[in-house]
């Protein structure tokens, strides 16, 4: 498992480099392999509204053509058999079979259409219709890809009217798992799960066809942290770089509030009424806050929550709500950092912010009780869960911001 960056390294990723099985014969050509197939492993690529990541190297689906072409062969090579080709996603398979294919033979096409966008209408049109000049001849048809069966079955339909001396069906891809047709697959390059694909012919709203390697749909999976730290410890600094690193939405408990009381929204004036007579805040007034926040942000893959849960019920309450919208907290993970560390800094940092509480070590160590009396129970509450992570908050940004993306890459 070798790690690299992809795209515009706004992500990191863990990719399976299954060397064995590229078509090369020497050490040069292992080279080319080696350097082409790298470079587009590492790209994820973005069509219309959709992206798609890696998934079928060019040099894989060569070798899978090649077994198709030796497989046919072994039967059809003392005649000479016709390829129809399924337009219009087969036209990169039937080129790189015939050069595979060195043996006397025909090719000709027909076109089917069944797809639109994402999914299959399940209706099969017939475009461009069977040639004339098959009566008694052996009839391979090369598909691309084969899952449902509607179109095999189609074909099936459009030949069983001809005089053709036999029909077989050969496809590059092969989605076993959800074929129903009653027809068995002949040929096949590889089976592959039941997965939106594009490239190598296959097309995403017409997008992608020209594409020599083949990509899959790239479903986001959504990251939402919880993020504990001492003040000073680098909370603010590390939740911009990860909110950048993997599109997440940091929300700030204190900035949330500031933002509702400011702007004299209605759960502003709510929690100001409590504030201005000395009262907490009550949990239900903040969860609804955050649950705002979520709402009005659908296109985050996921959130930063920084401030809070501050206690057990508030961690519960957050658990609750995020149920209701199918999401989950991932992780919590808390910048460690020695106190005497944290003191210097802070008080560094208040002779630039100005602040009277970061000047005042007395006010410090005070406000490290309090964290240490509040995130106990938290830590127990989420320990429990398996989610609590532990991270030294000490050295270079970019070694802090590297620690938390190890566990972050780990979930």
């Amino acid at each position: 498992m070798i790690h690299f960056c992809y795209g515009d390294c706004s992500m990191w990723t863990k990719i399976r480099l299954n060397l064995r099985n590229w078509p090369w014969t020497t050490k040069k050509e292992k080279s080319k392999w080696y350097i082409c197939d790298l470079i587009k492993l590492l790209t994820v690529i973005e069509l219309h509204d959709k992206y798609f990541k890696p998934f079928i190297s060019e040099g894989e689906i060569l070798q899978a053509i090649k077994k198709v072409a030796d497989e046919v062969a072994a039967d059809y090579r003392d005649e000479t058999p016709i390829f129809i080709g399924v337009l219009n996603g087969s036209f990169m398979f039937v080129a790189d079979f015939l050069k595979a294919y060195q043996h006397p033979c025909e090719i000709s096409f027909v076109r089917l259409s069944s797809y639109q966008g994402l999914t299959s209408t399940g209706i099969v049109e017939t475009l461009l219709d069977v040639p004339d000049n098959i009566d008694g001849r052996s009839v391979i048809i090369l598909e691309d890809i084969i899952d449902t069966g509607r179109t095999v079955k189609k074909l099936i339909d459009l030949f069983s009217k001809t005089k053709v001396k036999e029909f077989r069906i050969a496809t590059l891809f092969y989605k076993d798992e959800v074929y129903n047709g009653e027809y068995d697959i002949d040929y096949f390059g590889m089976k592959i799960p039941d997965k939106f694909i594009v490239g190598y012919g296959l097309d995403y709203k017409e997008l992608g066809r020209n594409l020599r390697e083949v990509y899959q749909l790239n479903i986001k999976h959504m990251i939402n942290l919880v993020l504990f730290g001492k003040p000073g410890a680098g909370k603010g600094t590390q939740a911009a770089f990860l909110k950048e690193k993997y599109n997440l939405k940091h929300i700030s408990t204190g900035d949330v509030f500031r933002y509702n009381i400011k702007n004299g929204t209605e759960l502003g004036v709510l929690a100001k009424s409590y504030i201005d007579q000395g009262e907490l805040v009550p949990d239900e007034v903040t969860i609804k806050m955050l649950q705002d926040e979520v709402e009005k942000n659908p296109e985050a893959s996921g959130f930063i929550f920084d401030g809070f849960p501050r206690t057990t019920a508030q961690a519960k309450a957050l658990d609750q709500f995020l149920v209701s919208k199918n999401m989950k907290i991932d992780a919590t993970i808390a910048l460690e950092a020695n106190d005497e560390v944290l003191i210097q800094r802070l008080l560094e940092r208040g002779k630039i912010s100005g602040r009277s509480d970061d000047q005042d070590e007395d006010k410090i160590r005070n406000r490290f009780e309090e964290y240490n009396e509040k995130t106990a129970p938290l830590k127990d509450y989420y320990e429990e869960q398996g989610k609590f992570h532990s991270v030294n908050g000490i050295g270079s940004i970019e070694d802090i911001t590297s620690r938390l993306t190890k566990v972050i890459e780990e979930i």
